[in-house]
């Protein structure tokens, strides 16, 4: 016959007790009197048939039941509290938390941001970095903003900004090498490249310009290390044109063809499916959508959508 589950307190007392091995920081823990937490031991002993507990000089200590019984109990309520998380909607607040990749947020996201304080004055933003996609049930993040196809089983996507990559560098090194007449003009220029040294051949094949040789010079995995290196005037590099916007429009950055790449990848903006509708997320989704479908650069003649898998630019 199936036994009768302990009551839930019991178990709570039980768990905390031997968490901490002392009655008194197991009964602070759960807010009542050691001598509750001792009835609710007693009572689950009694419950099943067996001591938990056994005490030796003014210590407790598991028996070889009790230890026994431990981690499927602490298990279950692992289980029970991350399931709780996950379908839970959490508590409205007035902080909206962000996480954003490094280069999106002080390029893109930053600099706009008082347009939404102005906006909505009760929501108190809180932006932090990542590249890794957010554990929203642990992380304490409220929306993602991220780099990739837009496919996150189980969550919530929105395409934020297509990412359009344009050819860019310094003033100084443009009068020092000429302006390029042609797509091809480049490929006699020293280039920064991305980690995976992919972008500078997918944007030549994208203009119709071959035999490229191999990607020599500087690479780097983060693409704010990236534009600092072109800002430097260690070269040209392929850009997302919607964040180096300021640096073209301010005259730090010139922007070397009319001839753009659009990758596949798009910036999303991610979140769990039931939070997607409170107040300060859909206010936070429209003001974000609304903010990047205006134009931030020149028109400019696009060549057709090649078929890519390099994250240059993200």
């Amino acid at each position: 016959m199936e036994h009768r589950l302990p009551p839930l307190n019991a178990l709570r007392a039980f768990e905390a007790t031997a968490r901490h091995l002392s009655v008194k920081n197991a009964a602070d823990e759960l807010c009542v009197t050691a001598g509750a937490v001792s009835q609710l031991i007693k009572s689950l002993e009694l419950h099943l048939g067996i001591p938990l507990f056994r005490r030796a000089n003014r210590g407790i200590f598991l028996t070889d039941a009790g230890q026994a019984y431990l981690p499927p109990v602490r298990n279950a309520f692992r289980q029970i509290s991350d399931a709780t998380r996950r379908i839970a909607v959490p508590a409205e607040t007035g902080i909206l938390t962000v996480s954003a990749t490094p280069f999106f947020a002080s390029a893109w996201l930053v600099p706009r941001l008082k347009g939404f304080q102005d906006a909505h004055p009760d929501i108190d933003l809180q932006v932090v970095s990542s590249t890794a996609l957010a554990v929203f049930s642990r992380d304490g993040v409220d929306v993602a903003i991220r780099h990739g196809l837009g496919r996150y089983p189980g969550l919530s996507s929105q395409r934020v900004l297509t990412v359009e990559i344009v050819p860019v560098a310094t003033p100084a090194l443009v009068r020092q090498l000429g302006r390029p007449a042609l797509p091809s003009d480049l490929t006699r220029w020293p280039r920064v490249n991305d980690a995976e040294r992919k972008a500078w051949q997918l944007w030549f094949e994208a203009q119709g310009v071959e035999d490229t040789g191999p990607a020599r010079g500087l690479s780097f995995d983060d693409s704010g290390l990236l534009l600092k290196a072109v800002l430097a005037g260690q070269g040209a590099a392929l850009l997302p044109a919607a964040v180096v916007a300021d640096d073209l429009a301010e005259g730090r950055l010139v922007q070397l063809s009319d001839l753009s790449w659009l990758e596949d990848f798009a910036y999303y903006l991610v979140c769990p499916e039931n939070s997607r509708d409170r107040p300060k997320v859909a206010a936070f989704r429209e003001w974000i959508v609304g903010e990047a479908s205006r134009k931030t650069t020149r028109p400019r003649k696009k060549t057709p959508v090649k078929a890519a898998r390099s994250r240059a630019g993200s």
